[in-house]
């Protein structure tokens, strides 16, 4: 929660934004290790997943409409789950070890619950 006198002025200071945004360099980081002849498979896929959530939490920040705002929390929601299926193959072809896998996995559990939380503090909030 912030404080009192902190106001949300940027897309930086959601705690969604930030925590997505690690995942997304995370995401970078162990796609650096898959095969070379992934690299316009699965290696981009996931990469352009992970890049999606936050990039349309940030599009969503700048939306002046509810629906506008949802509309594309909403769309980094599915770029997540899309990213958790390809983390599922990741790990069931045996490019990602359990560890990397689970720790990479709760990353996006707790984003997409922080991402909910977003949709429904807008839902809450009195605007159009």
């Amino acid at each position: 929660m912030l404080k009192e006198n902190s106001k949300i002025k940027s897309f930086t200071d959601l705690i969604a934004w930030k925590k997505s945004h690690q995942l997304a360099i995370e995401i970078y980081s162990i796609t650096k290790d898959f095969p070379k002849e992934e690299i316009f498979g699965l290696t981009n896929q996931m990469r352009r997943c992970a890049v999606s959530v936050p990039s349309n939490i940030a599009e969503g920040f700048s939306r002046n409409f509810k629906k506008e705002k949802i509309q594309f929390y909403r769309i980094s929601l599915g770029s997540l789950t899309e990213l958790q299926s390809q983390l599922l193959i990741a790990r069931d072809i045996k490019y990602l070890e359990k560890e990397s896998f689970k720790k990479i996995s709760d990353m996006t559990i707790e984003v997409n619950k922080l991402i909910n939380g977003l949709i429904k503090s807008v839902k809450d909030f009195n605007i159009n």
